[in-house]
């Protein structure tokens, strides 16, 4: 992740949640040519998308609670406080679609639908030593 992508209201990461991730590993890294790094998490396997050992971009599988939800790249942006500006887009008519969460390691995230119907998520990431 390069600088500019810490910085307040820059996309920082893309992430594909699909029902297939060995098809879309295999489609992407033969086609874009991406490197994976499998990272083992509570809910299951997180795939690191890297290209020249730059992390990029990620692939999760499905869940169950996802329901017929249509395969999909979704996109996170830094922001310098995450619970204000969930505050911000509820008092702006968004709908909230999982309460904020801290993923250690990683930093704390939500993701919501603008009035819209369009979602988006939000990232503040954890200081890098």
């Amino acid at each position: 992740m390069n600088d500019a992508s810490k910085q307040h209201g820059a996309f920082s990461w893309s992430e594909l949640l699909t029902s297939n991730v060995d098809q879309a590993l295999d489609f992407y890294c033969q086609v874009i040519g991406w490197e994976v790094e499998k990272m083992d998490m509570p809910n299951g396997a997180y795939y690191v998308l890297k290209t020249d050992g730059n992390p990029v971009g990620g692939v999760m599988q499905k869940t169950e609670e996802m329901g017929d939800m249509p395969d999909s790249w979704g996109s996170y942006i830094t922001v310098d406080d995450v619970d204000e500006t969930v505050d911000k887009a509820v008092a702006a008519g968004a709908n909230v679609l999982y309460p904020a969460m801290d993923i250690p390691e990683v930093g704390r995230m939500c993701a919501f639908m603008d009035p819209g119907g369009a979602m988006i998520s939000v990232i503040k990431y954890e200081e890098m030593a």
